[in-house]
């Protein structure tokens, strides 16, 4: 089995110092702390550019080295020129996903996102959204962005049978609301990651396994941002099959992307 961090991030950060960051050795150091064996890489600041090109460039230059383990998703910008091209670009890149981030992005109301994400799907791409970047409480006073909507997410979900979404950053709540408003087919085009999931003693992530479902969930570190410990410590506390565990870590976005 492929251990696969869907959520990993490289780059300069304005809002945080995050020196190691700059770094795609010290990425996979944690890897192999962690025993991870693949990790799809974002870049951290280029959902702030009006044109992400130069930090899916910088994002390049990271993981060339190193792409028998880690995956650069780019970022793309809704309702920019040239945006068909950019997507044929990664999916001729080998990329399984790009990073769309609406409320950053100059798309609040997710109206362009509603195409970028239809076209992402024609092109055989999944979509990585992300709810926050992080948590209100500590966020410097210039990033004002509100937190994705699950109204949105709901919207794109349902766009098209051939979006494929991947949420990063989602509390218990957000994950309820999109699930339930959603139809059993259109449920199967949305993967959850783990990172922003309360482990014991809420015990969020044990419930939505058994109430949404183990299969919609799978492995998503968040760091540079956050401390890849957290995401293996909640799946330590899971009273789960190997099986669950295994689709967690990796099984269950391998069978996702393959779609």
């Amino acid at each position: 089995m492929t251990v696969t961090d869907a959520t990993a991030l490289l780059g300069q950060y304005p809002f945080r110092h995050l020196e190691h960051a700059r770094s795609a050795h010290w990425l996979l150091g944690q890897m192999d702390r962690l025993r991870i064996d693949c990790a799809w890489v974002g870049h951290l600041s280029a959902f702030l550019y009006k044109d992400p090109a130069p930090g899916n460039a910088a994002l390049e230059r990271f993981v060339a080295p190193h792409g028998d383990r880690l995956v650069a998703l780019p970022t793309v910008r809704p309702g920019r020129p040239g945006l068909q091209q950019e997507l044929e670009r990664a999916s001729g890149a080998g990329a399984p996903a790009v990073r769309l981030y609406p409320q950053h992005q100059d798309d609040a109301g997710g109206a362009a996102a509603l195409d970028a994400v239809v076209a992402a799907g024609t092109a055989g791409l999944a979509v990585v959204l992300t709810v926050r970047i992080e948590d209100v409480r500590q966020r410097h006073h210039l990033d004002s962005a509100a937190d994705l909507s699950p109204a949105i997410v709901r919207a794109l979900a349902r766009s098209d049978e051939g979006v494929r979404i991947l949420v990063a950053n989602a509390e218990r709540s957000f994950v309820e609301e999109v699930h339930f408003g959603l139809t059993p087919q259109e449920a199967r085009r949305v993967l959850w990651d783990v990172t922003w999931l309360w482990g014991p003693p809420e015990d969020h992530l044990s419930l939505l396994l058994q109430t949404v479902g183990w299969e919609r969930f799978t492995l998503g570190t968040g760091m540079a941002l956050r401390i890849p410990d957290a995401a293996f410590a909640r799946l330590d506390l899971l009273d789960v099959s190997d099986a669950v565990r295994q689709g967690i870590l990796g099984g269950n976005l391998a069978g996702w992307a393959a779609r």
